[in-house]
């Protein structure tokens, strides 16, 4: 018993707005069943002890632990500023009042 006909493969096509050949039709008429017929034999698996998921392999994100780590070059760098005020770079104002 066939699911899908040629009829159904030109109307799809169609649909798809693609422009398939007439001698292409009995081709893809056969594939598209062989698929069909596959996702059957999946339809049939019992999955009813199976829990639903969204990936074969479990993924888990590694994450560190955030903290301060102090540096000891922290003077170095602010030192190397043309314009040091305190802890901070001193810039220009760029904005008006």
């Amino acid at each position: 018993m066939s699911h899908i006909s040629a009829d159904d493969v030109r109307k799809v096509a169609q649909l798809a707005r693609l422009d398939l050949p007439n001698e292409k039709v009995e081709t893809y008429t056969e594939q598209l069943e062989s698929i069909l017929d596959y996702v059957g034999q999946l339809q049939s698996i019992d999955t009813t002890d199976v829990p639903p998921t969204t990936r074969a392999v479990e993924v888990v994100n590694v994450t560190r632990q955030d903290a301060i780590d102090p540096t000891a070059v922290r003077e170095d760098i602010l030192n190397q500023a043309p314009n040091r005020e305190g802890d901070f770079y001193r810039v220009p104002k760029i904005l008006a009042e």
